[in-house]
Order: structure tokens, then C-alpha cells, then sequence
């Protein structure tokens, strides 16, 4: 397990009831008092640090090399009863999207998400989570299968941007995240956003569009990155921790601006830290939320949907 900064007192303990353990078991030390003081500490130090996380703490959370991506997810949640379809049918596959059929409890629902890489080579492979414009319309030619067969659509939210590379612009990548936009508020079946790590500019809103936001409360969603705010505002990336502050970027914010509908908070600890109660908090958030949206009539669906977003950002003067 890696550690961040502000982690490492909790890392100084685990480190501690693993050698009391190994104490224990080589020397028939009866350590059973010394191992249940260590835990409680651990629990307290976790408690003391989790809850009282700074925005920049939240986006260095969002983006730890062990904290689970969408695959991740999609497995947990489906019990690996998951088919994923490839290609855009113009360009090429985008393996920075990912998408296909998935059960859900015998529910079948189109799930789609940006996805990382952990190795060096993963994170080329899956160019760093960041879909080209093909990533967005595979993403949409999904969704459009699972209108046409009446399904759901659950999409999960990880990306540090859309790429920003120049062949990208030649392809239409900014055509292609506002096609999404303007799609998605017209599809005729429930579709639930659920942002897992971070949720960047447009690169997040080309799949960000549905009935309802569900947001991880480590997680961040903002129209840009803290590090790119400081550059622009401050020269360099000194003041990212600042910029983190000013730009309202964590799940409570969102949720108390109204951007987000619902928060799920994960263990003391972080997704990365226990990654299976986090997919098991996810799931019972998704079928509650496909529940909720299931009876609506397709047009009043759309109604909701297109009401909901018109409604945001707007202020009284």
C-alpha cells in the first residue's frame, strides 16, 4: 500500500501492529492487548485525518495510484457478468472509454466510464484516462443501444480532462463532447452519473449529463484542475492547495451548489484503502437510483432531466 503525506502517521502505525503480529507468532507472545490498542489508535488516527480533509487532500485522494478506477467498479458491481463493445464505427477504439452490457441483481444495464492505468504502461495504454474524440462517440453510440433496447445507463467519472492533444481538435473534440451534451439530455431511459475520482472540465461533462450525480466524497468535479487554475492565476503550480479552496471542487460543495444530488461517503480510509465496501456503497446507490427513475415516463424523464440542468447556476440578483 502507498502512502500520501498526510497519511503516513496511520502508515507508522500499521507498520507498528505488523511487527506486534509477527512478534506474536514468533515468539508465542501473547501480544493480543498491544495488537487491540495499536487497531484502536488506527482507528482514531484515520477518524482525526479523514475527517478533516483540506480540497487539495480530496484531489490528491482522487487521484491515489491505488484507489479503484471503473473496470474496478464494473467488475465489483456485476460479479463479472460484464460484456464490453469496442469502437466508435468511424475512427478507431478509445481505451481511455470504456463501455458495454453489465448485470446488476439481473438488472441489465449500459455501463460506461473513463478508465486508468496503474503501470507505466497501463496509463499510456489507456492514454492517462483522457478519451479522444471517438472515446465520446463510442460512448454515445452505447448509449443509444441501451435507449433502443430500454435500458439504464450508469456512467462513472474519472478523468483528469478530455486530451488535449492537436490531433484530437482535428478530429472534433470539442463537436464531439457537446453532441454528448446535447444527446444525453434526450435520451429516453434513466441514466445515472456517478463521479469516482476526478471529474475535469469537459472531459467529464462528455459523459455527465443524466437524471441524477452521485458524487464520492473524496472524489472532485470542477471545470478545472487545481494545478492549471494556479498556472493561470499565479504563474506556476505553487498555489494549487488555493486554488483547490477557491474553486468549490469537493462533493459537499457540489452538492450544497446544487451540482450534485447525492453524496456516498466512503470507509475511514478512502476507496483505496477498502476497496470492497466502497463497490458495495456504490451499488446499493445505483440500484436505488435506477428504482427511482424506472416508473417516470420516457418524456417526463426527459422533462426532469433538461429542467434539472437548466435550473443550475442560475442566481437571483
Amino acid at each position: 500500500m502507498e502512502y500520501l503525506e498526510f497519511e503516513k502517521p496511520i502508515e507508522q502505525l500499521i507498520d507498528k501492529l505488523q511487527k506486534a503480529k509477527e512478534l506474536g507468532n514468533e515468539e508465542s507472545i501473547d501480544v493480543t492487548k498491544t495488537i487491540n490498542d495499536i487497531e484502536e489508535k488506527i482507528k482514531n488516527t484515520r477518524k482525526k485525518i479523514y475527517n478533516n480533509l483540506s480540497s487539495w487532500q480530496k484531489v490528491q485522494l482522487s487521484r491515489h495510484p491505488q484507489r479503484p478506477y471503473t473496470l474496478d467498479y464494473i467488475k465489483a458491481i456485476t460479479d463479472d457478468q460484464f460484456l464490453e463493445l469496442h469502437g466508435d464505427r468511424g475512427v478507431r477504439d478509445d481505451k481511455a472509454m470504456v463501455g458495454g452490457w453489465g448485470l446488476i441483481d439481473n438488472q441489465s444495464v449500459m455501463l460506461i466510464g473513463q478508465q486508468k492505468g496503474r503501470t507505466t504502461k497501463e496509463r499510456q495504454f489507456r492514454n492517462f484516462g483522457m478519451a479522444n474524440p471517438e472515446g465520446y462517440r463510442k460512448a454515445l453510440r452505447l448509449m443509444k443501444m441501451a435507449e433502443k433496447f430500454k435500458k439504464p445507463i450508469v456512467c462513472f467519472i474519472d478523468t483528469p480532462g478530455a486530451f488535449p492533444g492537436l490531433e484530437a481538435e482535428e478530429r472534433g473534440q470539442g463537436e464531439a463532447i457537446a453532441r454528448n451534451i446535447l444527446e444525453m439530455t434526450k435520451l429516453k431511459v434513466p441514466i445515472i452519473i456517478i463521479i469516482i475520482g476526478e471529474g475535469a472540465s469537459g472531459g467529464a461533462l462528455g459523459i455527465g449529463v443524466g437524471d441524477k450525480i452521485i458524487m464520492l466524497n473524496n472524489a472532485w468535479y470542477s471545470v478545472i484542475s487545481p494545478e492549471n487554475c494556479s498556472t493561470i492565476l499565479w504563474g506556476n503550480w505553487d498555489f494549487k492547495a488555493k486554488a483547490a479552496d477557491a474553486l468549490k471542487l469537493t462533493a459537499k460543495d457540489m452538492k450544497k451548489l446544487g451540482l450534485v444530488d447525492e453524496i456516498i461517503n466512503e470507509p475511514l480510509g478512502g476507496a483505496h484503502t477498502f476497496p470492497k465496501e466502497t463497490f458495495k456503497l456504490v451499488k446499493k446507490s445505483i440500484k436505488k437510483s435506477i428504482l427511482e427513475f424506472s416508473n417516470l415516463k420516457p418524456n417526463n424523464l426527459v422533462e426532469k432531466r433538461i429542467e434539472k440542468f437548466s435550473n443550475m447556476g442560475v442566481v437571483n440578483e
